[in-house]
C-alpha cells in the first residue's frame, strides 16, 4: 500500500453553525492542573468541532479543553490545524445536539 495517497472525504459532515462567541482554551498541565487560560473567538461551531480565532503569536496546546462564555461546561478538544490566527479543533467526543442548541439559543439571546 502506498502511503501518499489521498485520504477519502470523511462520509459523515455536520451542519456548522457561526457562533462568534467568547470562549477560552484551557491547558492542560501537569497533574491535570487547568491554571493557563487563553482567550479565544469561537467563530463556528458543529457537533464534532469548532474553528476558533486566537492570537497567531501564542502557541495552542495539542489537547485542551473549550470553554464557551455563559456555560460552565468544558469540552474536551483536539487541536487539528493552525493557519495564522484561525485554529480549527476537534472534540473528542461529539457533544449533545441539545447542548449545541442551548449555545446558539445564547448566541441569539445577547
Amino acid at each position: 500500500m502506498h502511503l501518499d495517497t489521498a485520504h477519502p472525504e470523511p462520509e459523515q459532515a455536520y451542519r456548522e453553525f457561526a457562533l462568534d462567541r467568547p470562549g477560552k482554551v484551557i491547558f492542560v498541565g501537569h497533574h491535570l492542573s487547568t491554571a493557563t487560560q487563553l482567550r479565544c473567538l469561537i467563530r463556528s461551531i458543529t457537533l464534532a468541532g469548532a474553528t476558533l480565532e486566537v492570537n497567531a503569536g501564542i502557541e495552542m496546546p495539542n489537547n485542551f479543553f473549550l470553554e464557551i462564555l455563559g456555560i460552565h461546561d468544558e469540552i474536551g478538544a483536539t487541536l487539528v490545524k493552525r493557519e495564522g490566527d484561525l485554529a480549527t479543533i476537534s472534540f473528542n467526543m461529539l457533544i449533545n445536539p441539545e447542548f449545541l442548541h442551548h449555545v446558539l439559543r445564547l448566541s441569539f439571546e445577547s
